[in-house]
């Protein structure tokens, strides 16, 4: 039984195999690969673009979907072994995922970490939850890792220059945002992006922004077996300058996990480093490199709206290609 909990986990083959299944979804949606079949999407964290694009998705193929909030509509769980269950949750993860694969032939787990102790959070403890229990497949929703937006934005930028990305400068910026956020997205982009061969460099302010150290060596090992190179960089203009892509995203630097407000004043010092037009016109050809953000998107924060406007960018083909990276993930989870 596999599961799709990161990409790193698939060989390259599976994942053109699955970018190639996508693309026949999008240009024609409807199938009958989840017949009589059932996914569980257990939510612990709000959604619209991942709910949505998962819900029509099964229904697309024939399936059906069952969305659940634990602590809302669902029990509270819990998710650790030897604890007295005397506190909120009313029921364990061995129980839970147990008891859903007898009903349903996938589950889809949604949680964002606690932001109190990267070191916990980093363990990803309720996805392995799940993995570990469940005799079905289980698929990342998004947790420290976000693989399905992984495959939409690598399906869009196929779109764009052909199956094959060797060659392509890919930057991915970090941006201001008035929140710490989540590094799931960001460590998802470092992953795909040097999985696929590209000429890749992350760009953030400062060391302190360097993303977690296993999606560092995962994007350094990816580099050695898929050609390509890696970049850190903390000049805004040197890092734009000809690129193909640029990809946005907020994050929070990990030295201050879980004590924001002594980081507010660090990223309060960057909010110039959001996407505008003038660090797009440094992109190659005059300007002409793609933008591209998982959205949600504050925009004149993150980006200007000339940035979002502009016929290079690609957040809407991206997640419009949501829905069909979902299906494929579906489908091929269910051949087994």
């Amino acid at each position: 039984m596999k599961h799709f909990l990161n990409t790193q986990d698939w060989s390259r083959a599976e994942l053109d195999a699955l970018l190639d299944e996508a693309a026949a979804f999008k240009a024609s949606k409807f199938g009958q690969q989840m017949a009589g079949k059932s996914i569980a999407l257990v939510f612990f964290n709000p959604s619209l673009r991942t709910r949505t694009s998962f819900e029509i998705g099964a229904r697309q193929l024939g399936g059906h979907a069952v969305v659940l909030a634990p602590g809302k509509d669902a029990w509270p769980i819990e998710f650790e072994l030897g604890t007295v269950m005397d506190g909120e949750a009313e029921e364990h993860i061995a129980e839970v995922a147990r008891v859903l694969s007898r009903y349903v032939d996938l589950i889809g787990v949604r949680a964002f970490p606690k932001f109190v102790d990267w070191s916990v959070d980093r363990q990803d403890r309720v996805l392995m939850g799940f993995a570990k229990y469940a005799t079905v497949p289980v698929i990342n929703l998004e947790t420290i890792t976000h693989p399905c937006q992984e495959l939409a934005h690598a399906l869009a930028l196929r779109e764009r220059f052909g199956k094959d990305l060797r060659g392509r400068k890919y930057v991915l910026t970090w941006t201001y945002h008035p929140k710490a956020l989540n590094t799931a997205v960001a460590n998802s982009a470092l992953t795909i992006a040097t999985r696929l061969g590209m000429d890749v460099t992350l760009l953030c302010p400062n060391q302190q922004y360097l993303l977690d150290e296993r999606y560092m060596d995962w994007a350094r090992q990816n580099v050695a077996e898929s050609g390509g190179s890696l970049t850190v960089s903390h000049d805004i203009d040197a890092a734009y300058r000809d690129a193909d892509v640029v990809y946005a995203k907020s994050w929070g630097a990990l030295p201050f996990f879980g004590n924001w407000e002594a980081e507010k004043p660090l990223r309060d010092q960057y909010k110039h480093f959001i996407v505008d037009e003038r660090k797009m016109a440094l992109t190659r050809d005059g300007g002409k490199g793609l933008f591209s953000h998982c959205l949600p998107l504050r925009r004149n924060v993150k980006a200007t709206d000339g940035v979002m406007d502009s016929p290079n960018c690609i957040a809407i083909d991206e997640a419009e290609n949501r829905l069909h990276v979902q299906k494929a993930v579906m489908a091929r989870l269910l051949r087994g």
